[in-house]
């Protein structure tokens, strides 16, 4: 009796131990990307003094991150998605390692910073990816419900982003810019050295073998097929137009926007990392509760009201005022309602994209939720240079308002609160054939059915 109950507690814990490992890595991935999110902005604002040139290493860091997009998907299932997330993390080590080394050495010029920005942006996306669309599987495999898991793996992220966010303000204002950078290097590398360890032997982690080669023909017809299912369905269409706008913004506020009040108002990198960390607090709280209490509740109202309590607010409020309280209470409250709205959108996604079409319709739908992205940071640069920040700031404040009104409007959002579609009995995936039995590349090109539901990717904040 005590040898089978010892065999069944190891069966557990080896069960629970990869879903385990992808939150680990994208934890620690996640706090690099929080510190490069306060670390590079100063950097490029220390060493040029322009909010333009801010701006431009903004739009060439995010830039890539939207080619990946578009063209990835159909390749994380075939190199495999542990080998993609191991690889992306290891090159952006590398990149930002070499930032302030050549600096150091008197050798960093613009154009390279803007170079080895645009490297990281090029593959971080895929390793994001890859982890992102493991989800399902692990979960299935620890035994965790699907929307607990979705809600766990936004609230981890949201922690990383929080405490990274903190670190970054004190270590920008207290050593350097270049010091975040290296660290920033540093978690890249341990979350790939956590996916190589955690990840050996998963099947769904593993490279497709059973189906035909990756040839140009099939690499068109695989990526067509991501894009066709995204087109077919309105709602998920809907979530990628309005997520399209609203990451342009968010961008604008990240990269630019939040940097500059800071600098000129506020007192400096460290209340930056202060009000970022109290956000990411906020969000991660927000996270916690809706896994818990959430499904209690109509998707469409919870989303809708998140994203109207996060998303233009934050913008108005530091228009109106040139202190810290007022805007770090917002940003509190934007972050309870921005915590909500990355576990819909994934479980939702999860609930309506077959497996066999996860990672090139995830492609898909971040291409198109990222198209703007790059022009987020360069417009609100040159625009807080001509305009000034506070005409910039209300702008764009009015501008995320009529978007996040988007769901009250078209009625297509109202199958947010459809039922998933019923497919057959998933099973975890065995031999390179994901859950439902379908593999993940056919001999040739199919044209999906029109989704009953969305899907979509989480938005960037």
């Amino acid at each position: 009796m005590t040898t089978e109950g010892g065999d069944e507690a190891g069966t557990t814990k080896r069960d629970r131990a990869p879903l385990a490992t992808v939150l680990a890595a994208n934890a620690v991935s996640i706090t690099g990307n929080s510190l490069t999110l306060i670390g590079v902005p100063w950097f490029a604002l220390d060493t040029t003094g322009s909010p333009g040139k801010a701006g431009i290493v903004a739009f060439c860091a995010a830039l890539p991150v939207l080619v990946s997009a578009i063209v990835g998907g159909p390749v994380v299932d075939r190199i495999g998605r542990r080998r993609v997330s191991i690889a992306s993390d290891l090159v952006c080590a590398l990149a930002l390692t070499a930032i302030p080394l050549l600096d150091s050495a008197g050798l960093l010029r613009f154009w390279m910073l803007c170079a080895l920005m645009a490297v990281t942006g090029l593959f971080h996306a895929p390793g994001e990816m890859a982890r992102h669309v493991l989800v399902p599987d692990l979960a299935r495999r620890a035994g965790t419900p699907l929307p607990r898991a979705a809600s766990l793996y936004d609230a981890v992220a949201r922690g990383a982003w929080m405490t990274g966010a903190a670190i970054a303000g004190l270590l920008v204002a207290f050593m350097g810019a270049d010091t975040v950078l290296v660290l920033d290097a540093a978690t890249f590398g341990l979350s790939a050295l956590l996916v190589t360890a955690g990840l050996r032997g998963v099947p769904s982690a593993e490279p497709v073998r059973d189906g035909p080669r990756l040839s140009p023909a099939r690499y068109r017809a695989d990526l067509r097929e991501g894009y066709a299912f995204l087109f077919r369905a309105r709602l998920l269409l809907g979530i990628t137009v309005m997520l399209m706008v609203t990451n342009g913004l968010s961008q604008s506020w990240s990269s630019v926007l939040l940097p500059v009040h800071a600098r000129q108002e506020l007192g400096g990198p460290a209340t930056q990392g202060l009000l970022v960390s109290v956000f990411g607090g906020c969000a991660l709280a927000g996270a916690l509760v809706y896994g818990a209490v959430g499904q209690r509740f109509p998707r469409r109202a919870v989303f809708t009201a998140g994203f109207l309590l996060g998303g233009a607010p934050p913008y108005v409020v530091a228009a109106l005022t040139d202190t810290t309280a007022p805007l770090l209470v917002t940003l509190a409250a934007a972050g309870c309602g921005v915590g909500v709205l990355n576990p819909i959108l994934t479980t939702v996604m999860y609930e309506q994209v077959p497996d066999a079409l996860r990672s090139r319709v995830m492609g898909a739908s971040t291409a198109g939720v990222l198209l703007t992205t790059p022009l987020g940071g360069l417009t609100a640069g040159f625009l807080v240079e001509r305009a000034g920040l506070t005409a910039t700031l209300l702008g764009i404040g009015g501008l995320y308002l009529l978007a996040t009104l988007s769901p009250l409007v078209f009625p297509a959002w109202r199958a947010m609160d459809a039922p998933p579609p019923e497919r057959p009995l998933e099973r975890p995936p065995e031999d390179g054939i994901p859950a439902g039995g379908e593999p993940v590349s056919r001999p040739g090109p199919s044209t999906p059915a029109p989704a009953p539901g969305p899907s979509g990717t989480p938005p960037h904040r």
